[in-house]
């Protein structure tokens, strides 16, 4: 069996397990993660973040866009996908965590990212998680830092503007679904 039905299976499973954990029922696609990263600077980026790292499809992106001298801190609640992630990737850079996104601050200690990739199936949370992990978005980046989100809907939008004085959108629309792509700032001067 080849990676991506393996890989495409896995995620299946993680889903029927926990949809609202989830949120989707496919890995994003090549597309749709390379429209996203492109979004933001992640060759020069010195500590990159990703939350909801699944199987790698965002994982294996980043990476092969990063500095040499750059690190990845990868985020997964779920121990088997977590485990898939540090099986796949044999790269010095990288450091899988599996615990949830709301802990994120522990693991980053004083650290800020200059990039943060974030797939979190915001619209299947329940309201408060939703909100918890959000609000804490803005302080794990640096000054210039950007989030990037993937979204399978627009409704998070109005939240995210809430949160950064600059939220550009863009849309990956050959992803399935269509992915809707945030790029939020914490400076509106920037990109």
């Amino acid at each position: 069996m080849n990676q991506q039905l393996a890989d495409r299976l896995r995620f299946l499973r993680a889903f029927a397990t926990n949809p609202r954990q989830v949120g989707a029922i496919l890995p994003t696609s090549r597309l749709a993660v390379r429209d996203m990263l492109d979004m933001a600077d992640v060759p020069g980026a010195s500590l990159v973040v990703e939350l909801g790292a699944g199987t790698g499809s965002q994982t294996g992106e980043v990476l092969a866009r990063m500095a040499p001298d750059a690190r990845l801190l990868a985020l997964e609640i779920d121990p088997r996908l977590a485990k898939v992630l540090e099986e796949r990737f044999d790269d010095p850079r990288l450091q899988v965590v599996c615990d949830s996104a709301e802990n994120l601050r522990e693991h980053l200690g004083e650290e800020r990212a200059d990039v943060l990739v974030c797939a979190l199936p915001f619209t299947s949370f329940e309201p408060g998680l939703r909100r918890r992990i959000l609000d804490s978005l803005p302080g794990v980046l640096r000054p210039d830092g950007v989030a990037l989100i993937i979204q399978y809907s627009p409704l998070i939008q109005s939240e995210l503007r809430r949160l950064f004085p600059s939220v550009r959108r863009r849309i990956s629309p050959l992803n399935v679904p269509p992915a809707f792509l945030f790029a939020c700032r914490l400076r509106e001067d920037q990109g």
